[in-house]
């Protein structure tokens, strides 16, 4: 794969596979190490030109270091047994970043070890928390921001696995997290009328709307989805909550408080770093302030019936520490409409379709919308409920889905 293909990657819908792939494999109760190994040589042996990674070893963590225990895919073959020491500094930064891509001649990279291992490249991934270490090989024609990708993909995937088995336990404490960050009912801001509507897949979800009151004049209105669902998806909701509402606690500026939020997410070990997040300040003018983290865009329906789509903004939050962000403004009139969404709304399974399924899509979404903008707020958020279980014909919903409408009365 050349450098401009792999920039082409979808990496939303390439995590979306990968965890596909890891739900539907058979877990050794008794072993975890080989779990991870079965896992980890399914993923990349599926996706390894979306990756960039070929092959890799896995090591397991023995007092002051860590002892390859076996390799897979295409990587060179090294004595089972091999220890490299825990404060080898790719090692620590691996176990303090949780991902790491260094070059061979990077600081602190010992050249003998890395041949050794038959690698141009050190890139790992940290699982269940330290215990195991994930080294793989890399491809030609991958820069360094597409291997962070795919290293994160990775982790991702595989902790939620891991993780997943050991929290069953305190599901009933995370339905009442969520429970308090869900709002209870809808906003009094200004001439507007305001609704939103979380159906989780599970009995909780990574699936987040909220209202927060900043001013007497200014609302503001987020929509966040983390990558997954269940019960590790609905702890990463309770962390944006917090952080999202610290952030303007603190009187920081929009564009800075979602560069802050993204910080803390790519630093949390707890569960994913992949979380796509619209957030906008809605003024009782209508003027309306936002930055789209990587979500789908939420759209914009003039009382003329034009569509506009909310995009401005910068990448889904987590992967990159430094990541950058813009923001967008829209104006909204009497008559307007604006329609916040997860993707579990547009990506809803209609019927076979070729090799896949027909999808709800955003054009359905739009039309439902418009068909019904002279309805209250809520009602339009029924309205689209009830269009997607229609689509379905009562399928099961494969994702959590959210919707958010704020509508400018006439």
């Amino acid at each position: 794969m050349t450098v401009q293909e792999a920039q082409q990657v979808d990496y939303r819908d390439l995590m979306k596979k990968v965890e596909q792939l890891v739900d539907a494999m058979e877990r050794d109760d008794e072993d975890t190490g080989r779990t991870i190994q079965a896992v980890t040589e399914a993923i990349v042996g599926k996706f390894r030109a979306e990756l960039g990674l070929y092959g890799g070893r896995i090591y397991e963590r023995h007092g002051a270091s860590y002892r390859v225990e076996s390799t897979f895919g295409d990587a060179k073959n090294v004595p089972q047994g091999l220890r490299v020491p825990s404060d080898y500094p790719p090692i620590r930064e691996v176990l303090k970043q949780g991902t790491v891509y260094m070059d061979r001649d990077d600081a602190g990279v010992d050249p003998q070890i890395e041949q050794q291992l038959g690698v141009e490249k050190f890139a790992a991934v940290e699982i269940a928390d330290g215990r195991y270490l994930l080294a793989f090989n890399v491809a030609p024609g991958h820069d360094r921001q597409d291997i962070l990708f795919s290293l994160g993909i990775l982790r991702h995937s595989i902790n939620q696995m891991v993780r997943r088995e050991r929290m069953e336990g305190i599901f009933r404490q995370a339905r009442q997290i969520q429970s308090s960050i869900l709002p209870k009912s809808a906003p009094v801001h200004g001439p507007f009328d305001i609704a939103g509507r979380s159906l989780p897949l599970e009995s909780v979800g990574g699936d987040y709307f909220d209202y927060i009151p900043l001013t007497d004049k200014i609302l503001g209105v987020a929509i966040a989805d983390v990558s997954g669902h269940g019960l590790p998806a609905a702890l990463q909701v309770r962390d944006i909550y917090t952080g999202l509402r610290m952030g303007l606690g603190r009187d920081f500026k929009i564009v800075r408080t979602v560069e802050r939020l993204n910080a803390i997410i790519h630093e949390s070990t707890l569960t994913s770093r992949f979380v796509s997040l619209f957030y906008g300040e809605l003024e009782v003018s209508g003027g309306f302030i936002y930055v789209n983290a990587g979500h789908p865009p939420p759209f914009h329906v003039s009382a003329g019936g034009e569509v506009r789509e909310l995009f401005e903004g910068g990448a889904v939050l987590g992967p990159l520490a430094q990541a950058t962000y813009e923001r967008g403004f829209v104006s909204l009139k009497p008559g307007d409409v604006m329609v916040l969404y997860t993707d579990g709304i547009i990506e809803a399974r209609g019927e076979p379709e070729g090799d896949g399924w027909e999808e709800y899509g955003a054009e359905r979404l739009v039309e439902t919308v418009r068909a019904n903008r002279s309805q209250p707020a809520a009602e339009i958020v029924d309205a689209v409920y009830r269009d997607v279980a229609a689509f379905g014909r009562g399928r099961q919903p494969l994702d959590d889905r959210t919707v958010v409408v704020v509508r400018y009365p006439e």
